[in-house]
């Protein structure tokens, strides 16, 4: 790989606009003998994203390469850029091998610039999705979350924080419909860490997407939680078809009130409001804890029959009158009178016929106790 460092009075304050790609982009020319850059698929604070073709491979199959412009003119922290760059590329190749991320095809360094080339994921974002469908489901979003958060969970376990997680960052492969998490931050954080010299730095160049990144991320400080809060925003983007910026905040707080705007379940309303808490001591520490969570939640009614199994005062048959007619009830039929009870009430919650059945049977089982006694 290359890795000189470059002519410091060459370096682009802005890559938005002419940067080395720009010459080849739409001709037969190939950019390192290798890549035909077709388009401009996006541009960025850091630098440009090109659709390319590597014409080196058998049928020149598309990729993604793109293009980050470090704003610094000392060598001393160019070279610590450029060493962070390469950890941090080995870091996304590793990434790479889930099926639900982008694979890292190839990265070097070029006169000043820094390259990842990346697999191309044919297929639309989010944004375009909600666009063209209009907002989604609770439902819809909670199989959308089931889909995404083990591939957080995956990134995460490799001390990873994505640190941009929003719409159009997320593509529904057109293949096989699966969710691609694309564009990580992590290389460009590094950057902003290598460059940073004044408080001012630290706070005009985060890495990330106002709305979408929480508080501590602003100042630099991005944890494993902070993608959460981003998922959760996300969540909202999804159930109402608004950005971040429409919503209304709480002015003591800063919580954004997305009760507002969205009416859900309770039980998922309860995640999403600690999804978009302020506080990453009171957000979620993991995208497994999320993910639990969501599993469990159609279980949830047969959880609390199991947990409630003192059977209630007034849900007893008028034991008075049984004992004015037989004198005497024994305590194991005091017992039985209220298991009795407990599962006539199990039976009006289950919904499924077996359980039906097999609450009907034990219900006839105790009936017969009483009978014989």
């Amino acid at each position: 790989m290359d890795s000189s460092l470059p002519k410091l009075d060459q370096l682009r304050a802005n890559p938005q606009h002419q940067t080395p790609l720009a010459d080849f982009c739409g001709t037969e020319n190939l950019f390192r003998d290798r890549y035909q850059i077709v388009r401009t698929l996006g541009r960025g604070g850091f630098g440009v994203t090109y659709l390319a073709k590597d014409a080196t491979l058998p049928g020149s199959p598309l990729c993604v390469i793109k293009l980050l412009c470090p704003k610094v003119s000392n060598p001393v922290v160019l070279q610590r850029a450029s060493q962070r760059f390469e950890r941090e590329a080995k870091i996304l190749s590793q990434l790479g091998s889930h099926a639900q991320i982008p694979r890292l095809l190839d990265y070097f360094q070029l006169e000043g610039n820094f390259y990842l080339v990346q697999e191309y994921v044919r297929g639309r974002t989010l944004t375009k999705e909600i666009r063209n469908r209009g907002k989604l489901s609770e439902l819809e979003v909670k199989q959308f979350l089931r889909e995404l958060l083990p591939v957080l969970s995956y990134v995460h376990e490799n001390q990873v924080i994505h640190r941009d997680i929003k719409p159009p960052n997320i593509i529904r492969c057109q293949d096989d419909g699966r969710l691609v998490l694309i564009d990580f931050g992590a290389v460009k954080e590094q950057f902003v860490q290598a460059s940073q010299n004044t408080q001012k730095a630290a706070t005009t160049h985060f890495v990330g997407t106002l709305g979408f990144a929480p508080p501590e991320q602003l100042s630099l400080r991005a944890t494993y939680s902070s993608d959460i809060f981003a998922l959760g925003v996300t969540c909202l983007y999804m159930l109402t078809g608004k950005p971040p910026m429409e919503f209304s905040y709480d002015s003591t707080t800063g919580e954004v009130n997305w009760q507002d705007y969205v009416n859900v379940s309770e039980h998922f309303g309860k995640i999403l409001d600690k999804m978009l808490k302020i506080s990453v001591r009171d957000r979620y520490q993991s995208a497994d804890e999320i993910l639990r969570l969501l599993n469990l939640e159609p279980y949830l009614g047969k959880l609390s029959d199991c947990l409630n199994v003192q059977p209630r005062l007034g849900d007893l048959p008028d034991e008075a009158e049984l004992l004015a007619r037989n004198g005497y009830l024994p305590p194991i039929l005091r017992a039985a009178i209220a298991i009795r009870r407990w599962r006539a009430r199990r039976i009006l919650r289950d919904q499924t016929r077996q359980a039906v059945q097999v609450e009907a049977s034990e219900q006839t089982e105790g009936e017969l106790l009483i009978h014989y006694d």
